[in-house]
């Protein structure tokens, strides 16, 4: 008879050891996916960020086909929108910029600090909202940028 009383307690519940184990187990495998799952929305992100600034590219291309010249802003060429983010895409136009000695100094610069395009500066400010002329500096290495003319649009820190 106590033998069977001493049966019944013990499948009655879990140990504190075998309930901890169990949490630290469900805890581990949760840190796994939020850093998987967190990745996978940041390359998202970046992927429909450099969607965006090629289907604006075309949109800029257009207007220029028509006025033959390159907009001044993004809204006189029908393209408005916001980043992945939340933030404005923004335009530079560099040939209007060359007259503009204030405007000239706001030209995205690669690493030699050269013009990373010759017709007009396109770019997301990435995640942080945060940007900086050079590419080199740390608020700039997260910014989807389109370079040489259209042919690289990617991240500034792959740049």
């Amino acid at each position: 008879m106590e033998e069977r009383a001493c049966l019944q307690r013990k499948a009655h519940g879990f140990t504190l050891i075998e309930l901890l184990l169990a949490l630290v187990i469900v805890a581990v495998l949760a840190s796994l996916a939020f850093s998987s799952y967190a990745s996978y929305v940041s390359k998202a992100y970046n992927a429909a960020a450099i969607a965006d600034i090629l289907s604006i590219e075309g949109c800029i291309e257009r207007y220029y086909t028509t006025a033959w010249n390159f907009p001044p802003d993004l809204a006189t060429a029908g393209c408005t929108g916001n980043d992945p983010w939340g933030n404005p895409y923004k335009y530079l136009n560099i040939q209007t910029a060359k007259s503009d000695p204030s405007a000239l100094g706001k030209v995205r610069k690669d690493r030699s600090l050269h013009p990373l395009s010759s017709d007009y500066d396109l770019y997301s400010m990435g995640a942080d909202g945060r940007s900086a002329p050079a590419l080199t500096a740390q608020v700039s290495r997260d910014d989807i940028v389109r370079a040489r003319n259209g042919e690289f649009v990617d991240l500034a820190v792959n740049y």
